[in-house]
């Protein structure tokens, strides 16, 4: 049975994925280019203010910090597609830029800590669209916005916020 499960097992060494990646035509391009990283990189910063500008809209709305007036339903189906373009922006930007140094930034706290507060974003938003926002239109004419709707504007905010500057910090810490 032992040797059973040693032949099965497969194992993933990230390192070395890592490094195949970098190796890549794209990567190897984007690597040695004087101006191609620069380049990709103004991109991705785009993609950060189409993204957490349009996000943070909807999550100052959530606080009662901004446009009371406004209806959650309407802002959302506006500020949506802006928060979408910039995540797909930031999606093949940032594969570009990891893969580029792939072996140098997996380990590397500062990204780690990005890729996890993205997923916490990422869930954050899901939990918010799949639960609390299907019941806006019974709230939005309220004065206040309901407790769960607060907390995933805040942590929607805490969490683009931390990302961006994890992000910053990537290059400067090893």
């Amino acid at each position: 049975m032992l040797g059973l499960r040693k032949t099965c097992a497969v194992t993933f060494d990230v390192l070395q994925w890592c490094l195949r990646l970098e190796n890549t035509g794209p990567a190897v391009l984007v690597r040695e280019s004087t101006w191609l990283f620069p380049a990709i990189e103004t991109l991705h910063l785009i993609g950060i203010v189409l993204l957490v500008g349009s996000t943070s809209v909807l999550d100052l709305r959530l606080l009662g910090a901004a446009l009371p007036g406004t209806s959650i339903a309407n802002l959302t189906r506006r500020v949506l597609p802006w928060a979408w373009a910039g995540f797909l922006v930031q999606l093949v930007t940032g594969g570009l830029l990891f893969a580029s140094e792939a072996v140098k930034t997996y380990p590397n706290g500062a990204f780690r800590l990005k890729m996890l507060m993205i997923v916490g974003a990422g869930l954050n938003a899901m939990m918010f669209h799949l639960t609390t926002n299907r019941r806006a239109p019974q709230w939005e004419r309220d004065r206040s916005t309901p407790i769960a709707a607060k907390i995933a504007g805040l942590t929607s905010i805490a969490l683009w916020f931390g990302i961006v500057i994890a992000g910053r910090f990537i290059p400067y810490f090893d």
